[in-house]
């Protein structure tokens, strides 16, 4: 059995939850999900400042993206998907963002998925119990779990976001804002400083075989990991080997950032780390001579392979992001 533990939120960590739990049978994977707990935007923004409760919407992406393939599952993961449209019976397609809450309507706008997950960890009181549940009832190859149990705020210092004035620093509160600010992210920090770990996700990157970082937006999925001090700690000391996957794009939070910028970025929030490897597609890389010393600076190799979807748009294709992996995590078996 290999144990791998992938870190991220969003659209992101689902891709690569769906390449692995591809990889799952032939390579025996035992697979962990650590999701972020920042959103504050759309169904999760309304439940955390409603309800108090750990924001669900990347929790519930990275359950979808592991539910199993029995008919009874699938249907249960495409409820959770489920979207309330204001006015009217129907839903949005899975994964098309929130969508404004209607006047006397506090359905609209929200996942089925969220309102379950929400209802369990107020039933069961423990978030991880209730992601636990909401695995049974969708028969996931896998586990999700929480970077901490408890909701954290994202906090970015922004140069130029006034266009005017290019040189002054803005901070800049809350998961949505940083997502979609304009101007240069300059550091990051999470609200508490030092929120407290998940203890399981902490035991989870003690045992792993592989733990694997990206693809996801930089700041606001991937990089908050690093911030969580017992669980940053937990991610120098494992004996795991450690796999990036790049971006295919880059996206408002960084634009800017060259590929390679991307990489320093895990070292200069997070020293100790080492990285094994780099996987990303030659196309969307370009010149990779910068990648590849970028990569090695961390003690990595750089591996191209294409696991990008066909039509164009960046988004990695789970099956071919599967089939790069396959032979990176089974190398040693």
């Amino acid at each position: 059995m290999i144990r791998v533990v992938a870190f991220g939120g969003g659209h992101g960590l689902a891709a690569s939850l769906r390449a692995l739990r591809r990889c799952a049978p032939e390579l025996d994977l035992d697979i962990t999900a650590v999701v972020t707990v920042g959103d504050d935007g759309g169904s999760s923004g309304r439940l955390r400042a409603e309800r108090g409760a750990l924001p669900p919407g990347d929790l519930r992406q990275a359950l979808v993206a592991l539910a199993g393939d029995h008919p009874a599952t699938r249907r249960s993961a495409e409820l959770f998907q489920h979207r309330f449209v204001s006015g009217r019976a129907g839903s949005v397609p899975a994964g098309a963002g929130s969508v404004p809450a209607g006047a006397g309507d506090p359905l609209a706008g929200h996942a089925v998925g969220n309102l379950v997950l929400c209802g369990l960890m107020e039933l069961l009181g423990d978030p991880v119990a209730a992601l636990e549940h909401a695995g049974a009832m969708l028969g996931s190859v896998g586990r999700v779990l929480p970077m901490s149990c408890e909701p954290v705020g994202i906090e970015a210092a922004v140069r130029g976001l006034d266009p005017a004035r290019p040189d002054e620093v803005t901070l800049v509160r809350g998961q949505h804002a940083v997502a979609v600010t304009r101007g240069r992210v300059e550091s990051l920090n999470l609200a508490p400083v030092a929120p407290p770990a998940c203890q399981q996700a902490v035991e989870a990157v003690a045992q792993a075989d592989w733990l694997i970082f990206g693809p996801g937006s930089w700041y606001t999925s991937v990089i908050p990991h690093l911030l969580v001090p017992e669980l940053a700690a937990a991610i120098v000391d494992s004996p795991a080997r450690r796999l990036v996957t790049l971006n295919l794009a880059a996206e408002k939070e960084t634009l800017g950032l060259s590929v390679a910028d991307h990489l320093a970025a895990l070292r200069w929030y997070l020293p100790g780390i080492s990285i094994d490897l780099v996987l990303a597609d030659g196309k969307a890389v370009g010149d990779p001579e910068p990648v590849g010393r970028a990569a090695e600076s961390l003690g990595a190799r750089l591996v191209l392979a294409p696991v990008a979807v066909d039509d164009g748009t960046p988004r990695h294709d789970p099956s071919a992001l599967g089939t790069a992996l396959v032979p990176l995590l089974g190398a040693d078996r």
